[in-house]
């Protein structure tokens, strides 16, 4: 077996860390951590992941074959832009939300929670459909709307709706549908005014749909559009970071690996409730493979560090760094397992 002696004593390191938002994709930290457990003489894989937010198209490409298409969609505010989507020759199509949707697209200073819409993640998936997909997996995270799906719902009624094709929302959270605003609202610049105003939006939306997404876990994610194709499309609702770690034969190269390292931007409490760095983490413990984690920053104390049973965790921002850290614990590796000088 690949990282494997004869005895059967893992050797490789599986490098399996989400992206950094707004700074790194999954795929460059894994690329600059195994070039610095390399530069140590360690030997390493790497498995990019994701939770169903940004980097869940590049998590999956290589696992499901996918070949990435650009299509002219709409922002969230209405702007004009080309967004890709990954599409398979056996009829899979993964749309990302952050793609056409996404947080990242509006300036700081342009941020508007209320006018924000859906529509270009619509527009997407009505391309993905129009290329021939039957299967759209829908990766939610990273989104600046909390319309409830509306903007995509109307999108897609008007290129003919989704036909016989199957939709599945992949959510990075279980929140239900009327929690959405207070919850995730002000991080897209929604005031408390706001928050009201779309709470009562969803409310009546809730109302108008053909059933109601109010209570049911997950259909809160990105700013309830989980609970509007759900409720207008049949959408099939599941966790984000299990369907991705599935596709990409986590658990099999875990538990062949001598340890795990993993990663995120930010390592904070959020980490614990379910993101992609926690269920990386929960399994490696459950497989008694031990699991380090290199983070833009760490918000955690040593109480919640231990929740996690990470190993060690460091801190990096730049590639640089990242190299540094890879180095830093492959050295340990080594030493650990007396290789070191």
């Amino acid at each position: 077996m690949r990282g494997q002696h004869a005895t059967d004593v893992p050797t490789e390191v599986l490098v399996a860390p989400d992206s950094f938002k707004g700074t790194f994709t999954s795929v460059q930290v894994a690329g600059a951590l195994q070039r610095g457990l390399a530069a140590s003489g360690q030997p390493a894989g790497v498995c990019p992941v994701a939770d169903g937010g940004e980097g869940t198209l590049a998590a999956l490409a290589p696992a499901l074959g996918l070949e990435r298409v650009s299509a002219p969609v709409h922002d969230p505010l209405g702007r004009p832009l080309d967004a890709e989507f990954g599409l398979g020759g056996d009829g899979v199509a993964v749309v990302e939300m952050a793609a056409a949707s996404g947080l990242g697209l509006v300036p700081a200073g342009e941020r508007d929670a209320v006018a924000a819409s859906s529509f270009g993640t619509g527009e997407l998936v009505a391309a993905a459909l129009a290329a021939g997909a039957q299967t759209v997996y829908v990766a939610l995270g990273g989104s600046a709307t909390t319309d409830g799906g509306e903007g995509a719902i109307r999108a897609l009624t008007e290129h003919g709706g989704v036909g016989a094709a199957r939709l599945v929302a992949l959510c990075d959270v279980r929140t239900p549908f009327e929690l959405a605003p207070a919850t995730f609202g002000p991080q897209k610049g929604a005031s408390v005014p706001q928050v009201r105003a779309l709470e009562r939006r969803l409310d009546q939306l809730a109302r108008a749909l053909p059933r109601d997404p109010r209570g049911v876990p997950m259909t809160g994610a990105a700013g309830g559009l989980a609970g509007g194709l759900w409720a207008r499309f049949g959408a099939e609702l599941i966790g984000g970071a299990g369907f991705v770690l599935a596709a990409v034969r986590y658990d099999e190269r875990m538990r062949a690996a001598r340890a795990v390292l993993t990663g995120e931007g930010r390592l904070d409490r959020q980490s614990l409730a379910g993101k992609i760095v926690s269920e990386v983490a929960t399994r490696a413990r459950q497989a008694g493979v031990p699991c380090h984690a290199v983070v833009g920053s760490s918000a955690l104390d040593a109480f919640e560090l231990r929740l996690l049973d990470l190993q060690l965790v460091l801190e990096a921002g730049t590639v640089a760094e990242l190299e540094a850290a890879g180095a830093e614990i492959g050295a340990r590796l080594r030493t650990e397992s007396g290789h070191g000088g």
